[in-house]
């Protein structure tokens, strides 16, 4: 059975009004107030630490993420969560569900330092984890030689330094920032990528990431909602022979990769998170784990269908 400890919260959707997961609108207030989303955070964050679950994961561009979380830790002083966070996007949404542009994107030392501090005085001491958000192959970071000692100061001062990736080319991001070091000293300790039965194009990068001694986060395991809501017919079959949901199978196979450190949930109800914690209770034998792996299709593919998701 999977263990709940390698489990964690992800705030991308109960942050902010508007995001792209699929099945997200009828379980989240209806007003979508401030007051409103704060409320379903809190109430997701409960039922998961009384769950077991010690891991919640923020952003800067998550709207009101990290102030919600930032708020309930105060409340609940837990001693025993790990909290991280993102820099790199800026939230541009205007608590608007139909706003033109919801997050802008900026990887330098201005953008770093800004966010860098906003983070802290929201997260009230709790943050372990700074992770640079979506880098890729091509990030200007790779040639910023001040923002990498910035980023090497949070490491000295006992925050770890991580990246998240997305896109087609995940697998080659990780790689050159496996290489990226500060003072003879690999700046980069934890990376969150997306994974899931659907695209697991990063599988061997992080594999690579996680012998390395980088703390792995997977996240999207659901493909943004769409294996929950429209799973292959294949994926249903075996979660309905299993006795559980399309949600619990995806989770499974993602808990069932060895390198997979922490794997990251995105409900944004207690209903859809009860539903993803009955993944404790799926045991996946090796042929229902090769038909899984069969669903897979090429990055170009999903990451085309994932940008065309609408932000509602």
């Amino acid at each position: 059975m999977s263990d709940i400890r390698r489990l964690g919260v992800g705030l991308a959707a109960l942050g902010r009004p508007a995001y792209i997961n699929v099945g997200r609108t009828h379980e989240l207030p209806h007003d979508r107030s401030v007051e409103g989303m704060r409320e379903a955070t809190w109430d997701v964050l409960d039922a998961a630490y009384a769950a077991g679950i010690r891991w919640v994961d923020a952003a800067r561009s998550y709207g009101r993420a990290e102030e919600f979380l930032g708020g309930w830790l105060a409340e609940r002083s837990p001693e025993d969560v790990t909290v991280s966070s993102k820099w790199g996007y800026t939230y541009v949404g205007g608590w608007k569900t139909d706003a033109p542009v919801h997050e802008v994107k900026k990887h330098a030392l201005d953008r770093y330092r800004e966010q860098y501090e906003e983070t802290r005085s929201f997260l009230n001491g709790y943050l372990s984890v700074y992770q640079v958000h979506s880098l890729t192959e091509d990030s200007p970071l790779f040639g910023d030689v001040r923002l990498q000692g910035a980023l090497a100061e949070a490491s000295a001062e006992g925050v770890r330094v991580g990246f998240s990736t997305s896109g087609p080319r995940q697998k080659d991001t990780i790689r050159r920032a496996l290489e990226l070091q500060v003072d003879g000293q690999r700046l980069f300790s934890t990376v969150q990528s997306t994974w899931n039965i659907l695209e697991p194009s990063a599988e061997d990068a992080l594999r690579e990431a996680h012998e390395a001694g980088l703390h792995v986060l997977v996240k999207e395991v659901l493909a943004n909602g769409r294996l929950a809501v429209h799973p292959p017919a294949a994926v249903q079959a075996v979660a309905s022979g299993l006795g559980v949901q399309p949600d619990a199978l995806a989770l499974a196979a993602a808990l069932s990769q060895g390198w997979a450190d922490t794997v990251l949930v995105g409900a944004v109800s207690t209903a859809q998170l009860a539903s993803n914690l009955a993944v404790t209770e799926v045991a996946l034998a090796g042929d229902e784990l090769e038909m899984l792996a069969g669903l897979s299709v090429p990055p170009e593919r999903y990451w085309t269908e994932r940008s065309a998701l609408p932000w509602t």
